[in-house]
């Protein structure tokens, strides 16, 4: 009997389009991995057992099934957009627990695609920190269950890498798809701004937050984009049109260092992208010193927003230190002044160079483990540690990709990172699916 479990999601979607497979079969074999081994990972807080097995059955009784993009991919979703009928936690006890009265218009475009929402995985409380724990469980990583999956997309990205479903929506602020990415081996594209409704928490951190795709291929995420996008994303060009790539291993934030594995495989994917064609060459980014100061007030000031009108006493005291530094910014980030002189200050370096590599990290994840527990300042020193590569493309709001390049010593994946100009989301894909094809990767952790 065919396993489905572990095959992409354009797989999946084929077989059931062409009845090769009921999307019952597939949610339920589905179902069964995560009943046997989320107990290890901890991807999910809320498995919809058998509200998904009715709506496979529904998928599958579909006058339009054969033109359904997704047709019975099984879907997880983070637990801060809505999924009609399931309360949206956003990690804390401070949020309600009533049910959802409608689908997010993401959810609602996989929905309408044929997926099937398998679950609500685990975040930080109100999404703030690059680890996954807090009031209703820990996310691991899957290829290393001692480390922290990443945040804050983190139970989404644990779910993917465990093989709970081919492909799991998230969103970035300041890198919450790329950090959990690059942890788990997987592949993501922020949007820049506008491509996919945004609609996450209160005000979308200042127009920085945008929903995507976690996948295993560069295909199933160029296909889960182009639903939530409600567009075609074009298909790469054969042959490849060579780009102009820059390529840094310097961290934007003042102080940082990259780690030798991390570096390593920038280098290393440059040197498949020259011998591919590409017109590569050394070229660091003009980030300013003040944007460890920019990124730190926006990111606190979108806690902020997000936390008014929730008790107080009942959110973890990180995330309320969190919110207290943040509330002098508030007015100023709304302004978007400091974000704008960033582009304008990056425009001239992009005007030259199509595409930007870069590490996706700086290093390994930490520990798994009670950072709700800890300190702000400690958790702010260990964010700032190992994630400092994304935020500044939140910040531009410029499309940004997670590429699995590589093992790290420990035998978990490695990761790089491509950010382009605005509207060239496909751009990213198609290097990116030819950093795939030229060195593949193992696409689901091995927990059996």
């Amino acid at each position: 009997m065919t396993s489905w479990v572990g095959r992409t999601a354009v797989e999946i979607a084929a077989a059931v389009r062409d009845k090769e497979v009921t999307p019952r079969e597939v949610v339920a074999a589905h179902l069964a991995r995560i009943e046997r081994l989320d107990g290890r990972i901890g991807a999910f807080r809320a498995v919809r057992a058998e509200a998904a097995l009715a709506e496979a059955d529904e998928v599958g009784a579909r006058g339009d099934l054969a033109e359904l993009p997704l047709a019975g991919v099984p879907v997880a979703v983070k637990d801060n957009l809505g999924v009609r009928g399931e309360s949206t936690r956003v990690g804390s006890a401070a949020t309600p627990d009533a049910p959802a009265a409608e689908d997010h218009v993401t959810v609602a475009r996989l929905r309408a695609a044929g997926a099937v929402v398998v679950g609500l995985t685990h975040v930080p409380e109100l999404c703030v920190f690059g680890t996954t724990e807090g009031a209703f469980g820990l996310s691991r990583n899957p290829w290393d269950t001692s480390r922290t999956a990443g945040g804050s997309s983190g139970g989404s990205a644990a779910a993917v890498a465990a093989g709970f479903a081919p492909l799991a929506l998230g969103n970035d602020g300041m890198g919450s798809l790329r950090i959990p990415a690059a942890n788990c081996g997987l592949v993501t594209i922020k949007p820049g701004h506008g491509l996919v409704p945004a609609g996450i928490g209160e005000g979308d951190w200042f127009g920085m937050s945008e929903n995507g795709p976690l996948a295993t291929t560069v295909e199933d995420a160029r296909l889960m984009l182009s639903v939530l996008a409600a567009t075609d994303i074009p298909q790469p060009q054969e042959p490849a049109a060579p780009r102009s790539v820059a390529v840094s291993v310097r961290a934007p934030l003042a102080g940082v260092a990259v780690a030798k594995p991390y570096a390593d495989a920038v280098r290393e994917a440059a040197g498949l992208l020259a011998r591919a064609g590409h017109r590569v060459r050394r070229a660091d980014p003009p980030y300013p010193m003040s944007l460890g100061v920019t990124a730190l007030t926006h990111w606190t000031a979108g806690t902020s927003v997000d936390a008014q009108g929730l008790d107080q006493r009942l959110l973890t005291r990180r995330t309320r230190v969190h919110a207290a530094v943040g509330r002098r910014f508030v007015a100023g980030a709304r302004t978007g002044a400091s974000r704008a002189a960033l582009r304008r200050r990056m425009e001239p370096f992009f005007a030259e160079h199509d595409v930007l590599l870069m590490p996706a990290l700086a290093r390994r994840s930490p520990k798994a483990g009670p950072w709700h527990e800890r300190g702000w300042l400690r958790n702010i020193a260990a964010n700032s540690a190992y994630a400092p590569m994304t935020p500044p493309w939140n910040l531009t709001g410029w499309p940004a990709m997670a590429v699995p390049f590589g093992t790290l010593p420990s035998g978990a994946p490695c990761a790089v990172q491509l950010v382009g100009r605005p509207g060239k989301e496909a751009e990213l894909l198609d290097l990116a699916g030819q950093l795939e094809r030229l060195r593949p990767w193992r696409r689901t952790a091995p927990l059996d």
